[in-house]
């Protein structure tokens, strides 16, 4: 046969050019087309010689895919011992532009009633690939099929290609690469065993580079997870993960109906460094038929479960356009709704395991257990409660944990049904306080209350906590609350005598803040402190607030110029929760000028006048103990940008400046 110039049936340059440039983001990708479509050739053999004995031998006694390099001339040749074609078949899926053999072959089995073997090749699309790197490709083919002849095909990809006869005398196809000046490092022996174990290390056929094997054909995801040992496991998570650390969670999913896909995925026992910059990468590895599709992605969990590492593969993907564009196919967001539910599914059971352990102290202290994962991604999973309440509430609040005010330290984590448990018979509420870090919170006086009647409360420390509660108002029916929002009337042990009368007291302080609160009452909720400032009953928290003030520098003078010291105390305790604790009396350092840095509220000292007649008198004390002060430099802090709560006074105290429960 004589060599014969044929036209492509399509628009070539401008559809070649198109995928180039759009289709293919990485120019590596080529090699795991070919190779999957090599593998597709193979699979096709394998299945046709279950119903034909009268096929044609392949060259090796051991069938697969062979890959050789001359780095000095630029070529590349890779070879299999698959399906072959015929002239006709060359024509046909050669000639067009994203023709699909292997799609053809699955539709004929399909008509005849057989089942399809694993196939995963759109031979087209993915062969022509081959021009992002090579100048010229070179195609030598036989079928299979008995009386077949040899075919050799050849194009520059320039709107045409050749046909003649070829010498091969056995099955299978060899196409030969001759690169670009661009693309020399292709001819590289090592680069082309990297990518090889990058895409396709995972096929069931062996993949030869230059005489040795550069895959290693085991995908574990795709054995059953009793074959699958522990050993093996964190091999493979330390492999995908760059992690020397063995995974806290393995989850292994194996699904054949409606969508078949499998998943070894895992939970890292170490927040990664990169957790949260945003432009790090995130996402499993997805895999169609164990050929990687995208070593990230995104698609295929939700953004607050970026910290799972593991990979995903799939029956179900379609690979007729792009393997870079599947992840936008309603398949992938299936598979992403399937997975999100049995991470959390996993995640519960791993958690009930840990308490129950705890409970019975049998837990291994060198063990992964749930509270280090709580730990390094709980902040992740109350972002989900806030974005995703209706989709993964119900599956998301058994994960949560708190530290509490019972707990000996910040170490301790009950859960939200714990608490509810332990809860005494008068407590109908779950109580709460925000604050920026365990001591912060213990030295609050509106703490006071609940230590004296024994109730828990839990200490919420981050600053996602805030939003949290603003979507989390009962948990199984019980109300949280804040214990410094609105009102708060407790029991009072204290006899009537014992109480001060504070109704001429209260209206003269609220005239004298005016509209900076929105009232002065007395309240039960103290023991100790004099005064303390709270948050309104529907407004926002000191701490939540803070986070939306405009960080600019904030000039003190109005606060220290204030008409009264009571004034600038309840005005710094409100502006800076977090240093004086919201008791609400300071007397700031001469020496500050208007920075009003941390260390002014270490000293109280208070001057009231007394509104019912009688001396000035004035009292101090310390407003934390001297090891717990804060200790700064002078640095611009953040002003809350309107006061509005409400003032409590202490109603135990007989007198403000000596009666009992005052500080000294």
């Amino acid at each position: 046969m004589s060599t014969i110039e044929h036209g492509f049936k399509a628009e070539v340059q401008q559809i070649l050019n198109l995928m180039i440039h759009s289709v293919y983001s990485d120019r590596e990708v080529f090699l795991r087309e070919l190779i999957s479509n090599a593998a597709d050739a193979l699979d096709k053999v394998r299945f046709t010689a279950l119903t034909r004995t009268d096929l044609l031998a392949a060259e090796q006694e051991e069938s697969g895919i062979r890959i050789t390099v001359n780095a000095e001339a630029g070529v590349v040749v890779l070879e299999d011992d698959g399906i072959g074609m015929t002239e006709d078949e060359v024509i046909q899926n050669l000639g067009t532009i994203a023709h699909s053999g292997t799609k053809a072959f699955l539709e004929q089995l399909k008509a005849e009633g057989d089942g399809s073997p694993d196939l995963i090749g759109q031979f087209g699309l993915g062969f022509y690939s081959a021009f992002m790197v090579a100048d010229e490709v070179e195609v030598e083919t036989r079928s299979a099929l008995p009386d077949s002849a040899a075919v050799k095909w050849r194009s520059k990809g320039q709107g045409t290609y050749e046909i003649e006869k070829g010498d091969r005398d056995y099955r299978g196809t060899k196409i030969t690469l001759f690169l670009r000046e661009d693309s020399s490092e292709f001819g590289e022996k090592m680069r082309l065993e990297n990518i090889v174990r990058k895409h396709s290390n995972f096929l069931t056929w062996p993949i030869q580079v230059d005489g040795e094997q550069a895959n290693s054909g085991k995908a574990l995801w795709a054995e059953q997870p009793s074959q699958v040992t522990t050993e093996e496991a964190n091999a493979f998570y330390k492999s995908i993960a760059m992690d020397w650390r063995d995974p806290a969670l393995k989850i292994h999913v194996s699904v054949d109906s409606p969508l078949q896909y499998q998943a070894l995925l895992f939970i890292p026992s170490d927040r990664p460094f990169d957790l949260f910059q945003p432009e790090a990468p995130k996402g499993p590895r997805l895999y169609a038929r164990r050929v990687m599709i995208d070593e990230h992605a995104e698609a295929l969990l939700p953004d607050w479960l970026r910290f799972v590492r593991g990979v995903v593969d799939s029956e179900d993907i379609p690979l007729n356009v792009s393997r870079e564009m599947v992840q936008k196919t309603p398949v992938v967001r299936k598979i992403k709704d399937a997975l999100t539910k049995r991470v959390l599914k996993d995640l519960k059971k791993f958690a009930t395991r840990s308490d129950k352990a705890d409970k019975a102290d049998k837990a291994d202290p060198d063990a992964p257990n749930y509270n280090g994962v709580w730990r390094n991604f709980g902040s992740l999973l109350k972002e989900a409660y806030y974005h995703q309440k209706a989709e993964y509430g119900d599956a998301l609040l058994p994960l949560f944990r708190f530290n509490t005010l019972l707990d000996e330290d910040d170490q301790g984590l009950r859960s939200l049904d714990a608490y509810k448990s332990e809860m005494t018979e008068e407590q109908d509420t779950i109580w709460y306080l925000t604050a920026e870090s365990r001591e912060a919170a213990l030295a609050s006086p509106h703490l006071e209350a609940f230590r004296k009647h024994g109730w828990n409360v839990l200490l919420l420390t981050d600053p996602v906590d805030e939003w949290l509660t603003n979507v989390l108002p009962e948990f199984d029916g019980v109300t949280l609350k804040s214990v410094s929002r609105g009102e708060l009337e407790l029991e009072d042990e204290a006899d009537d005598e014992e109480k001060a009368d504070l109704t001429a007291f209260a209206p003269w302080v609220k005239d004298l803040l005016g509209d900076l609160v929105s009232d002065v009452r007395t309240s039960t909720r103290l023991t100790d402190s004099a005064v303390v400032l709270v948050d309104g009953e529907d407004g926002m928290t000191a701490t939540w607030s803070a986070s939306f003030a405009e960080p600019t520098k904030i000039c003190w003078a109005p606060v220290l110029n204030a008409p009264s010291r009571l004034l600038r105390v309840l005005l710094c305790s409100r502006i800076w929760p977090d240093c004086t604790t919201r008791v609400a009396v300071f007397r700031p350092s001469p020496s500050c000028g208007c920075c009003m840095t941390t260390h002014c509220f270490s000293r109280v000292r208070l001057k009231i006048p007394r509104p019912w007649g009688g001396v000035y008198r004035t009292f101090s004390w310390w407003l934390l103990p001297p090891p717990l002060v804060p200790r700064r430099r002078h640095s611009p802090r953040v002003a809350h940008p309107r006061l509005q709560g409400r003032v409590n006074f202490n109603a135990r105290d007989t007198d403000l400046c000596g009666g009992p429960g005052s500080p000294r």
